[in-house]
Order: C-alpha cells, then structure tokens, then sequence
C-alpha cells in the first residue's frame, strides 16, 4: 500500500520506476508499475501474486545492473523483519546501490525494541519501564520470566521485539492472561518486549528527515486519537477502518511541541538513522515527555502519518519522496 502511493507520486518524467514485489514465500517478481493495484479493495489488502518474470538482486557492486538496467536508488518501501530490520539494506549496501533510509546498524537496533530502549536511555531520554524475555529464558524457566513481566506492572503491552504494524500485540489487564499474550507475540518474533502503560496520555509522534548537509530536522507533531472497539493503535486502526482521528497538526502547546522535535532529533541521531524516521511518544498531562519507539521506514499510505507530519510543515507528499531519493544518491553507500 504503502509503494502503491509513492509511485503514484513519482513523476514518470523525472523517474523511471521499477517495481519489484516480494511474494509470501519470499521469492522476488517484476511487478506492473501501476500503484491502483495496490489498494485496499473491500477490506482485502494487496499482496504480490508469484507470477512473472523473477528478480535476484547480485551482490556484486561492479555491475548494479541486476538484469534490469542500470538501478540508481532503491526506495525499500518494507515495513517489518526483512525489510527494515538492516538485513535488505545489507544486500543493498553488498551491491553497490543507494538506498532511502537508514542504514544496516540503525535499521536493525530501531528493529529491535529492547536494543532501542537501552540506547534511548543511555542517550539521556526518558522511556517507560520495560522488561525483554528471550527464546532461552521463556524456554529455561518460564515462571521466572512471567515473575519478571509481572514486576513491569498491569495493563502492560506484549510485544514481539522485531516486528511491524502492530503485529502481535496484545493489552494485557490480569495475570491470566499474561502468558497467552506472551505465546501470540512469540508467533511473530521469539523475543519479547513487555512495556508497561503509560495512561493517562496522550500519543505524540514526529517525523524527522535530513536537510541537504545531513542535519536531521524535525516536522510539525501529531497526535493519534484511537476510537471504536481499539484499546490501542492496532492494525486494523491503522489501516482497516476510520475510527481512530489523527490529527496533524497536533494540538501542542509551543513549548511541548518544541521538545518533542529536539527529542525526535536526538533520538534520531542517537540510534545512527538516516534519510527518515518517524518517532513516537507519550506525553503526560504535566506536558512530560516519553519515548516510544522510533520507525526508520514509517508507513507511507495516504493515510500515513509521516507523511501527513510533513505536508503540514509544508512539504508535499511528491517532494517529500523526491527528498529522499535525492538524499540517498547524495548518501551513496559504504561507510559514512
């Protein structure tokens, strides 16, 4: 969905787009350059058919040609394991070509939500009380792992540690059903994250890319107002159905939004990341502010807030796009 519209942006004068598609099972397809096939249709989200012609992309950076002609950036339009985790930012970095984005290093820490949390804290900002049980320790000795959870506090969240679009999360309220949730979010990823709740608050995010030097700048905030039957922004709220309100500009005052962006910058740069990221954070009544999470590949449908943050900080979705091609051929790969 998200690709879907960032070819509808890409001015067919200026660009001349391939679109690869990566089916279920993994395997790449050239795919029909036509973003209308990318919609949601009566609630039934696209996916990439395992039909024509299939892409392998080399890892030989003397040709990055790859069968398809000359390849000047790859904007990685993937959100999850796989795709903004570091590992297809590996493959491009092997092959010699640009990438939108992040990096191997920030992409795989800001993947990793135990990783994120201690480098956000090392970095001076404030994050919520949290617990991580790995695949060993769930396995070795499940009651000291659940006693570990249970000391983070009820209503927590359960979260996969190195997963995308909500994917396995569960609210939990009572200790009988901590377990479960712990099962569901291990469907996804074998390493968990239980966060405490903060409530009471309200959820702040903010996009941040990088100016023509490099300097990471910060856009207008938002907030995310979740409706309906959604104890949290799952992702049904998030791409399924209009009961959550996300409001762009968010209702801040001055001082409050200002601190979000000087936190969304330093987190961006304390995690290494590149080109963009959307940050997200709780604040309090008393207008204190805490870190979230950071996404280094945010959603990028219409509806999406990254680039929504932007458009109100007065830069239109097409630029916005062309912004960051342009920033990856500037970036190059390799060390920097």
């Amino acid at each position: 969905m998200s690709a879907g519209s960032i070819l509808r942006a890409l001015d067919p004068l200026d660009y001349e787009a391939v679109a690869i598609g990566i089916a279920p099972d993994g395997a790449w397809f050239l795919q029909d350059v036509d973003p209308d096939r990318l919609r949601i249709i009566e609630g039934i989200v696209p996916s990439v058919e395992p039909i024509g012609q299939q892409v392998v992309l080399s890892a030989d950076p003397t040709t990055r040609s790859n069968d398809l002609g000359r390849i000047d950036v790859v904007f990685p339009v993937l959100h999850g394991p796989w795709g903004e985790d570091g590992t297809i930012q590996g493959l491009l970095e092997m092959s010699g070509i640009p990438y939108v984005g992040s990096g191997v290093m920030a992409s795989a820490v800001a993947m990793d939500k135990a990783t994120m949390k201690a480098i956000f804290a090392a970095a001076g900002l404030a994050v919520g009380p949290y617990a991580v049980i790995t695949d060993r320790q769930w396995r070795a000795d499940r009651p000291a792992a659940l006693g570990r959870a249970r000391a983070v506090g009820f209503p927590m969240f359960v979260k996969p540690a190195r997963a995308g679009s909500s994917q396995g999360i569960t609210k939990v309220h009572s200790d009988d059903a901590l377990e479960a949730a712990i099962e569901a979010a291990r469907i996804h990823d074998p390493r968990v994250v239980v966060e405490a709740s903060v409530e009471g608050v309200r959820e702040i995010e903010c996009g941040v890319i990088e100016d023509e030097s490099g300097v990471p700048k910060a856009s207008r905030c938002a907030e995310i107002i979740v409706g309906g039957d959604h104890e949290f922004y799952d992702f049904e709220a998030k791409y399924l159905d209009d009961s959550t309100d996300l409001v762009v500009p968010a209702a801040l005052d001055e001082s409050i939004e200002a601190e979000v962006q000087r936190q969304a910058c330093l987190a961006f740069e304390a995690l290494g990341c590149e080109g963009l990221a959307r940050v997200d954070f709780f604040v309090g009544p008393s207008g204190a502010v805490i870190i979230n999470e950071v996404n280094t590949m945010p959603g990028f449908t219409p509806i999406s807030m990254f680039p929504r943050m932007w458009e109100a900080s007065g830069l239109a979705y097409e630029d916005l796009v062309s912004h960051l091609i342009r920033d990856a051929q500037r970036r190059g790969t390799g060390l920097r």
